[in-house]
């Protein structure tokens, strides 16, 4: 099988016509293929999110990570990228929907496209996958331990979010979501929370919450990352991927 693949920086149109960067990962081979946005977490656009994006393609998906920081720090490091993002209140709901859409229509545009498109997100990043997935057009959707869907932030934290869960009804695909038992950002009560409402609402999901593992447990760059809970979790994505995405 021919596996060689292209990864590239390149330009997308966000959110109110707005030129963002983005870094894209794609299969050579003929396809057709579905498509992966990857959102990023609230640390920024960095070297474990473009891996990310490479092991999608590696996988057969086109695959796309937009920097949703790009507007207030370009060509900045991650880190102070974050921090002048987190300065401002965090990403703004409807930019955000808007940047994931950009991102979505460049995978739709590209010739070896199946015109399936999904999205996946960790830590901030979860809940803006959720968000997209209520307000765009998706094929499929993949939460990673997402915090405040549900529940408003604590006090002092730098995020100007409100809880979305009532966008359930809107949700336009089928959502996935990993979380972990030790966690409190989202807490298990909270994804009780959650499920009780796309249940109540028949959309199509499933959750699995993975003992030992708290927040960040996919990071594998961080003390979080628990490998079992990251192993099992990738299989359960590259599984749900291959039932709503593949061609």
């Amino acid at each position: 099988m021919y596996d060689a693949m292209l990864a590239e920086t390149v330009k997308i149109t966000g959110a109110g016509g707005d030129e963002v960067e983005a870094y894209v990962a794609r299969p050579l081979n003929a396809g057709p293929h579905g498509g992966v946005v990857v959102i990023h977490h609230m640390p920024g656009y960095d070297e474990a999110h473009k891996q990310i994006t490479r092991k999608f393609a590696s996988r057969g998906y086109l695959a796309i990570c937009p920097n949703l920081y790009y507007r207030e720090a370009p060509g900045a490091d991650p880190g102070d990228a974050s921090a002048a993002a987190r300065a401002l209140g965090g990403v703004p709901d409807d930019r955000l929907v808007g940047d994931v859409g950009g991102a979505a229509d460049y995978l739709r545009s590209l010739t070896t496209s199946n015109g399936k498109v999904g999205v996946i997100g960790y830590c901030s990043g979860g809940r803006q996958s959720f968000l997209a997935a209520c307000r765009l057009q998706l094929d499929a959707a993949v939460d990673c331990y997402g915090a405040f869907v549900v529940g408003k932030p604590p006090e002092g934290m730098p995020f100007q979010i409100e809880p979305i869960v009532h966008l359930t009804k809107d949700l336009s695909c089928p959502l996935l979501g990993l979380f972990g038992q030790d966690d409190s950002t989202p807490s298990p009560e909270e994804t009780a929370e959650f499920e009780v409402e796309l249940k109540q609402h028949g959309k199509t999901y499933e959750f699995h919450t993975f003992e030992g593992a708290g927040h960040g447990f996919f990071d594998v760059d961080r003390k979080s990352h628990r490998p079992k809970a990251a192993y099992e979790g990738w299989k359960k994505v590259f599984d749900f991927y291959g039932r709503h995405l593949a061609s």
